[in-house]
């Protein structure tokens, strides 16, 4: 199990923007061995957002229709090609076991922010 991070202040996580959104479709990253291109529901908005997910499931589609919690303001990042303008939050991979998403207890609107 991972140690405990270094304190941080409330100001610090308030800068951090998390919302819901819905995978719409899971899409192959062809440059990669490592990536899959999520395309998200955002409600206002859509975002497409890189996922080192290939090998961690036997298919990575799996997810599409599913809600999950992201980070919206990460400033968009290309990565074997293609650019992503966010990051999944999933559980498990710090901690060596297949990553599971980090998701809402029941259906909410897209774009619903944490916190």
């Amino acid at each position: 199990m991972q140690e405990i991070k270094e304190n941080i202040t409330m100001d610090v996580l308030d800068q951090v923007d998390i919302r819901v959104g819905t995978i719409m479709q899971v899409s192959d990253v062809k440059n990669s061995n490592k990536l899959v291109k999520l395309s998200v529901d955002f409600g206002d908005f859509k975002r497409n957002i890189l996922v080192g997910m290939k090998g961690e499931r036997e298919n990575p589609c799996e997810i599409e229709g599913k809600q999950a919690l992201f980070v919206v303001n990460l400033a968009p990042k290309k990565m074997a090609g293609e650019i992503s303008e966010g990051m999944l939050f999933d559980i498990g991979y710090k901690d060596g076991i297949i990553p599971v998403l980090a998701q809402p207890e029941k259906a909410v609107p897209n774009g619903t922010t944490v916190g």
